[in-house]
């Protein structure tokens, strides 16, 4: 019974001891590092990033709006007399120049009145000629005591009144003139024919509309800017031509002019300005009442330092982007946006001689190595190799 006991203790001995040696081989392994230790930070990879160098340039701070192109005059021509249409001289939409003969109106009646105002002036001048020569007579006699001072007084009075006939006679023709110039209706302006609304033998009145003229070069685009472009368009008109640029539609050609008016007023309902500008429109790109984008350049940043909008990150933090610095580092660094102009940026808090990263910054901490794309990685200043500008054909080229 004791020698049984005794071989079950021996067993059981062996068991711890085997036990712990396990143990203390197992962790001799983990202490020659064959497992990294619980919480260990491996070393991260260079992150490979697009750059693209900050440049300084002029920038043109732009107001956009949309307008409408207004004529700088529109005339509905109308008759000044009761009378039927002759003979239609235009055609619809035709260009006329100033003065051109438009209309012709039946004139006999105006026509025969001027005869009858120009032989009433005839008989006048006649009449006037016979009684100055009585009158001279008169005072010969006179001087010859044949008549008296009373007869000499009495032809005066009559050439006077004779002279004044004539000029209210001569007044009448000239009045007989313009009513039959009426019978001629001519261009006021250089300008495009409209709609004619009537016809060779239409009674026309003084509420007839005969047709419009409107002229098209130059021509004027009506719009509206924010008050608070306000200060900023009257110091730009000050200084010289304010330059407007005008499109019609997305794929129009651009127009350039200048503005010609600001609003005496601000809209204080809508918080605008109204304003206008006058365009060359020789080859009539710009058309009455159409539909146009405007661009006006307010003002022009000096020397602004210019980068990508893509490479802008804004957050909680604030707006920066990340720059690489000469040892292949990742450096935040804060900007403001002063003025945004399409795929670029005004901005503030850059020397300009940075290189700002664009693509891949999504993986980048502060102080955090990088490769740049294309090349082998960059562990010192100049060893990394920047990609160009895509030249032609689309296809990248390396420095």
């Amino acid at each position: 019974m004791k020698k049984k006991n005794l071989g079950l203790i021996i067993g059981a001995a062996f068991v711890v001891g085997f036990t712990g040696w396990y143990f203390n081989q197992g962790s001799g392994a983990h202490a020659q590092g064959d497992i990294p230790p619980k919480g260990a930070k491996g070393v991260q990879p260079p992150v490979t990033v697009n750059v693209v160098p900050a440049r300084r340039q002029d920038v043109g701070v732009e107001v956009v709006s949309n307008g409408t192109v207004t004529p700088l005059r529109t005339v509905d021509l109308h008759p000044q007399t009761t009378s039927t249409i002759r003979t239609v001289h235009i055609k619809e939409g035709q260009f006329v120049k100033a003065g051109q003969l438009m209309f012709s109106l039946d004139d006999r009646a105006d026509r025969a009145n001027v005869d009858k105002a120009q032989a009433q002036v005839a008989r006048d001048q006649a009449s006037l000629a016979d009684l100055e020569r009585q009158y001279k007579r008169s005072q010969e006699l006179f001087a010859q005591k044949f008549i008296a001072q009373s007869a000499v007084d009495s032809l005066h009075s009559q050439v006077d009144a004779a002279r004044a006939l004539l000029k209210a006679d001569m007044a009448a023709a000239k009045a007989s003139h313009v009513n039959a110039s009426y019978t001629e209706i001519r261009a006021p302006m250089a300008g495009r024919v409209g709609a004619i609304n009537v016809f060779p033998g239409s009674l026309v009145q003084l509420s007839t509309s005969l047709t419009t003229v409107t002229q098209l070069d130059p021509i004027t685009v009506a719009f509206t800017l924010p008050e608070s472009s306000l200060g900023a368009l009257l110091d730009a008109q000050r200084n010289g031509k304010v330059e407007v640029e005008a499109r019609a539609g997305s794929d129009g050609k651009p127009v350039k002019g200048y503005l010609s008016f600001i609003d005496n007023m601000v809209d204080p309902t809508a918080g605008t300005i109204r304003v206008k500008a006058e365009f060359s429109n020789a080859d009539t790109q710009l058309w009455p009442g159409q539909y146009v984008n405007t661009r006006v350049t307010v003002r022009t940043l000096k020397d602004a330092i210019v980068v990508p909008q893509n490479a802008i990150i804004t957050n909680a933090k604030g707006t920066w982007v990340y720059v690489v610095e000469q040892d292949s580092t990742a450096k935040m660094v804060p900007v403001s946006r002063v003025y945004a102009f399409g795929v670029f940026a005004a901005v503030t808090g850059l020397t300009g001689s940075e290189k700002v990263i664009t693509e891949g910054k999504q993986n980048l901490r502060p102080g955090g190595k990088v490769r740049l794309a294309g090349g082998a990685e960059g562990d010192g200043a100049g060893k990394g190799r920047a990609a160009k500008p895509a030249g032609k054909g689309g296809k990248d080229q390396q420095a």
